[in-house]
């Protein structure tokens, strides 16, 4: 066997020299390879590497000979688990064929109605009810609308009006009105021409406003805002102001031209459910020019303020 070791000098003896050829490395001695002496290492540092071309070849060693361009094509190439095609059966399951017929949508009609007030007081001259209501049915550009308010007043009914309009949208947040409105107090029953537009200004404010027009070429406009403020979830705060005008005087109907009365509100009430509200609040109502001069005739008072209790409900 040949070893890594020279022969022994002279000073040595031939059993040192034996132990030393014996218990040499392991790797010195692995398939009969010499260790590469120190002077003989490559240094890897100092290797010129710009020679390395594309080709696989490097300081003469042919790399795709080595056989590893197959086995990575091989690798890449052929996937272990072929796809198999997608036939005509598989599309038809993935891609069923809709019965747009069979099919159940929504109904494109709705309705809604609300009382937003129905409300009593008692106050020093006398028990007083009060209401207005509004419903609607119809698809989201076009409704048929039906609005009522009045108000009784020690036993009687001082005013009471229904109207009857159709409603065309005409943005996202409003819409354009025009129909009918009647008049069953105060006076005697008449009839108007209603035009407006109703729904919501900027910072959320609801904003009715409209235009009468009468038999006898009678104008009135009544314009409405109110806002809501969710205190909470179910606690909701809703001032309003309302404001009617006339451009002719009416004694019979206790009207004058120009601005005829103001009605501001503050309502807080408590959402129990959606649709069942019960509130409290405060009214104050003020007539102006020849109506308050109406109203004194009459013996009536031309400011009034009450605290009121009602319920606010739809259906």
């Amino acid at each position: 066997m040949k070893t890594p070791f020279s022969p022994p000098p002279h000073r040595l003896s031939a059993a040192l020299w034996l132990i030393l050829s014996v218990t040499a490395p392991a790797w010195a001695q692995h398939e009969g390879h010499a260790p590469v002496p120190a002077k003989d290492k490559v240094d890897y540092a100092t290797m010129d590497h710009s020679r390395h071309g594309a080709s696989g070849q490097e300081d003469g060693i042919d790399h795709a000979a080595m056989g590893h361009g197959d086995a990575h094509a091989a690798s890449s190439d052929a996937p272990r688990e072929p796809i198999p095609p997608v036939t005509q059966d598989d599309l038809a399951a993935a891609f069923p064929a809709v019965d747009h017929h069979a099919m159940q949508h929504a109904s494109a009609v709705n309705y809604k109605a609300t009382f937003n007030r129905l409300e009593t007081w008692d106050g020093d001259h006398g028990t007083g009810q009060a209401w207005e209501g509004i419903a609607w049915i119809g698809t989201d550009t076009d409704r048929l609308w039906l609005r009522s308010e009045g108000e009784r007043a020690g036993g009687r009914t001082e005013s009471a009006d229904v109207e009857v309009l159709y409603g065309r949208s005409v943005s996202p947040w409003w819409d354009v009105v025009a129909g009918i409105k009647h008049d069953f107090k105060p006076g005697d029953a008449r009839s108007w021409a209603a035009f407006g537009v109703q729904g919501m200004a900027p910072y959320r404010f609801e904003i009715e406003a409209t235009v009468y027009v009468g038999e006898s070429g009678q104008v009135a406009a009544n314009v409405e805002a109110e806002y809501t403020l969710r205190i909470t979830n179910r606690l909701i705060l809703q001032p309003l102001v309302e404001a009617d005008f006339s451009t002719r005087d009416e004694p019979e109907h206790g009207t004058g031209s120009g601005l005829n009365k103001v009605e501001a509100g503050l309502r807080l009430r408590y959402e129990i459910t959606r649709r069942f509200a019960p509130y409290v609040g405060v009214v104050h109502e003020r007539s102006f020019g020849d109506t308050a001069d109406y109203r004194r005739a009459e013996g009536e008072r031309i400011r009034d303020t009450r605290v009121v209790a009602g319920v606010r409900l739809w259906f």
